[in-house]
């Protein structure tokens, strides 16, 4: 009897340990909902970088040229910006000549070596825009090359399209950051009268266009819509009738932010609201004038980088805040080049850009404009 007893306990023993280990460890055993429960999404930023326009004139390739060689440096130029642009999670710029290849040349038609294109990646730019006036200075072999060498250099781009299906399967251009989808719309005003050669297309501006492109995106899922566009008036320090008007549509259409290019020099930036949503902030800055350029003159010696910061949280995001820097080019330098040089730099560094009188003027005349110009808007310090 003790036998049949000590075999049924030692069976009922052996079976609850069986369950047991395969209630906690059985693969198929349903878990808590505690574990499934994904964790929330923590508040974070992302922050977006902007210049203007990089330009490519004759003395800037003859700067860039090495001697006795065919060759181009212009990796030097970028030294006292890169430490800025890192600061932020992405950055963009206004490819404003061509990659046509040989014989280079700069104004009115532009065609720069793709060491130019190369150099700008290397210093920190993410993406560039191809949609501007000179978008078709070497016609439809310029523009498809440009096409070609910046998808070889692994450098994404928008404005410009080989034909309808690449646009189709690449427009508006996505970027996935911080888990968030930023479209990235882009158009120009014009392409100094030259004609479109088909099946090529350059985004011009037209609104029944970009009211669809507009639509298309949001279709897409994106998060944020950012449009950047080469639009108003040459060397006019204020924005005309015409971008307010448009700036106002954009923004009641609802793009989340502007940033133009064209004028080649600084426009005003301010800050609009829709018209079914007071509340919403939508930045736009008019013109960040010149990046890189042979333009010498007072107003065009320079431009702006603009820092946009955007706010996710509980996973939806939004414009938070802005800033700006002056950016003064130099024109001279060992070895020489053209070297954007950042105001807040500048100001805590100042002997060591080792600047002579003329470029010292210059460079606080042009800090001082910018800052009367924009003054309403925080200016970046560090």
């Amino acid at each position: 009897m003790k036998k049949k007893i000590f075999f049924y306990t030692t069976l009922i023993a052996s079976l609850i340990v069986v369950f047991v280990f395969f209630s906690y460890s059985n693969p198929f055993t349903k878990q808590s909902k505690i574990a499934t429960v994904p964790p929330p999404p923590e508040d974070t930023t992302l922050t977006l970088f902007f210049v203007g326009d990089l330009m490519g004139h004759e003395p800037m390739i003859n700067a860039a040229k090495i001697s006795n060689k065919d060759s181009f440096e212009y990796n030097h130029w970028f030294k006292y910006l890169t430490p800025t642009i890192e600061k932020f999670d992405f950055a963009v710029v206004n490819l404003e000549v061509t990659l046509g290849g040989a014989p280079f040349s700069g104004y009115p038609q532009f065609s720069s070596p793709d060491s130019y294109a190369e150099a700008t990646k290397k210093a920190g730019f993410d993406f560039f825009i191809t949609a501007n006036n000179h978008s078709l200075d070497r016609g439809k072999k310029g523009l498809e090359r440009t096409i070609d060498k910046l998808n070889e250099l692994k450098i994404p781009y928008t404005g410009t399209f080989k034909n309808e299906k690449e646009r189709e399967e690449n427009y508006p251009n996505i970027q996935l950051l911080n888990n968030k989808k930023i479209a990235i719309l882009n158009y120009t005003y014009g392409t100094n009268g030259l004609k479109v050669e088909a099946p090529n297309i350059v985004n011009l501006i037209d609104t029944s266009i970009i009211k669809k492109d507009i639509q298309n995106a949001k279709s897409k899922n994106s998060d944020f819509i950012l449009l950047t566009i080469h639009w108003g008036s040459e060397y006019q320090r204020n924005y005309n009738a015409e971008q307010k008007k448009l700036a106002q549509w954009l923004c009641d259409k609802g793009v989340d932010a502007i940033i133009g290019m064209h004028p080649h020099v600084v426009q005003p930036m301010e800050i609009l609201h829709p018209k079914d949503n007071p509340n919403k902030n939508v930045p736009v800055a008019y013109s960040l004038g010149n990046f890189i350029s042979n333009q010498r003159a007072r107003y065009k010696n320079g431009g702006i980088g603009v820092g946009l910061h955007l706010k996710i949280k509980k996973n939806e995001i939004s414009f938070d805040q802005w800033e700006y820097v002056p950016i003064w080019v130099r024109l001279g330098g060992t070895p020489r080049g053209y070297y954007p040089i950042p105001a807040y730099d500048y100001e805590k560094n100042e002997k060591s850009y080792e600047l002579d009188a003329i470029e010292t003027t210059q460079i606080k005349e042009f800090i001082t404009d910018t800052r009367g110009l924009l003054n309403n808007v925080k200016e970046m310090k560090e």
